[in-house]
């Protein structure tokens, strides 16, 4: 038995041309380019799983997919050719959209929130939309026509994977839709009102389904043709359902950005401290759905990315453990990643990077150190504030009484970081053995869907987890509060530098 999963993100590329490219706030995706990856992949896996001695033929079961939210693309369904760039969940050019939104509306940034649990940001799809619809002349006429498609990344794959223009299914799964600030957080269905207040014709939009059903087979002209898609989730939520996350059992995940979600069952809790609600997983047609709290984080590994091509402190992203343990302390640095802004729990962007505290003495391990805390501040500010909305019976705590913290993605191989996030929550950081968390979590949802587990098996991660590592708190809470409080003046100067001249 084989489940195959798809996991998508592309390589991020700064669009060029006018002083935005200039601010760094354009950043886009070529569809065809993660099309083709897509195709490569399956190649590749399917080839191996062959000389491995699987016979893919009788074993391949279904696909799953995990893909980068809030990513935007428009595409014809004429041609099948993508009508622009897909623009990612970090590009900025929205700002101004937000802020004409917000003067217009009654409720200003939180006039959505009520329906689809999310404040008006340029993070999410619909803002991204609204832009191609204003500015690419292809997208415009196109829904003239009755000629487009709009999605995420998801959608965009499951289209040509099931056949393209050749009947290819348009759908998308309740956790992507969730993040375009369309989506009702209790019907699970596009909002009309919301719809109508921003103009987006209904007609081009996915049809929204589970996490967990046969969605569609593959078409004639891929490898495996004829293979059943039966699952389909945003990264976050694979890999909040990779780490068997339940009800009051939260996960962060360490890439780019980092993103923390606490799994609030099936109540959907609306945030009074900066974060997002949104949808977990719904795990079948009739199952129901699991709702979470987010706190997005936009810079996490892309710091340390910075240090390597932007300031060439390191030569490898690897480095950075090593010199960041040359030293037992930052030295009183504090270093605030806002390149484009903070994300949960402030909502500023207007923020830009500051660094603070720097002396005479200090040194780049200093540096290297103040950026891995400064992921780890992050994180700690986002779960401070998921305690406070989702209150002591919102969490699920251990025979100590701790709250324990599951972390994935590739920076969790480092173990300064792990250890300086566990010191700075004051509780345990748990580690998966298998850290491809991302991954398993689509495999799941599709082999769910086609009988190969259940959903007790799913979660019953006992025995898994005494495969895992634990980090636990060694820093003292005198010391452990003094650094909070420091880490939140240093994001207090950050704030308002979006203006300064170039």
């Amino acid at each position: 038995m084989v489940i195959f999963q798809i996991s998508t993100h592309g390589r991020a590329s700064v669009a060029k041309g006018g002083d935005l490219c200039m601010n760094r706030r354009w950043v886009e995706h070529d569809p065809m380019e993660i099309l083709e990856s897509v195709k490569t992949c399956i190649t590749k896996a399917v080839s191996k799983a062959t000389a491995d001695g699987f016979n893919v033929d009788n074993g391949l079961k279904a696909i799953g997919i995990t893909n980068q939210r809030e990513t935007t693309v428009v595409w014809s369904k004429s041609t099948g050719a993508a009508l622009y760039n897909a623009i990612v969940w970090m590009d900025n050019r929205t700002t101004s959209i937000c802020r004409k939104l917000e003067k217009e509306l009654s409720g200003g940034k939180t006039h959505f929130v009520e329906s689809c649990g999310l404040p008006i940001s340029t993070y999410f799809s619909a803002l991204k939309l609204l832009w191609l619809l204003e500015n690419v002349d292809a997208v415009k006429s196109a829904v003239e026509k009755g000629d487009a498609l709009f999605g995420t990344i998801d959608s965009w794959l499951i289209w040509n994977l099931t056949g393209g223009i050749d009947n290819g299914v348009h759908v998308t799964d309740v956790s992507n839709a969730s993040r375009t600030m369309l989506m009702n957080l209790k019907t699970l269905n596009w909002d009309e009102s919301t719809l109508k207040t921003l103009n987006i014709p209904k007609s081009i939009l996915p049809k929204i389904v589970s996490n967990s059903e046969v969605i569609g087979h593959i078409g004639k002209k891929w490898v495996i043709p004829g293979i059943p898609i039966s699952g389909c989730l945003g990264d976050q939520h694979a890999a909040m359902l990779g780490q068997s996350c339940r009800k009051g059992e939260a996960k962060s995940t360490y890439g780019t950005g980092a993103f923390i979600l606490l799994n609030t069952g099936e109540e959907v809790i609306k945030s009074n401290h900066g974060l997002l609600t949104t949808l977990a997983f719904k795990l079948g047609k009739d199952s129901p759905a699991n709702y979470a709290l987010e706190g997005s984080i936009a810079i996490a590994g892309a710091a340390v990315q910075w240090l390597r091509d932007s300031l060439g402190i390191i030569q490898s992203a690897s480095e950075i453990e090593h010199l960041a343990a040359k030293v037992d302390s930052t030295g009183g640095v504090y270093f605030v990643p806002a390149f484009n802004g903070l994300f949960a729990p402030w909502w500023r962007d207007d923020a830009r990077g500051v660094c603070i505290g720097i002396t005479r003495f200090t040194n780049k391990s200093h540096i290297a150190r103040a950026v891995l805390e400064s992921m780890c501040f992050q994180v700690k500010d986002v779960l401070d504030s998921m305690h406070k909305d989702a209150g002591e019976k919102g969490e699920t705590k251990n025979e100590k009484g701790q709250f324990l913290l599951r972390v994935d993605g590739g920076a969790t191989v480092n173990n300064t970081l792990m250890q300086i996030q566990a010191d700075l929550l004051g509780s345990p950081v748990v580690r998966p053995a298998d850290m491809e968390t991302t991954a398993l979590g689509a495999a799941y949802a599709a082999g769910l869907a086609v009988g190969v587990w259940t959903e007790e098996e799913i979660f019953a991660n006992g025995e898994r987890m005494k495969k895992d590592t634990s980090f636990n708190p060694v820093l003292n809470e005198e010391l452990r509060k003094k650094k909070v409080a420091s880490w939140c003046k240093a994001v207090e100067r950050s704030f308002d530098l979006a203006d300064l001249s170039l």
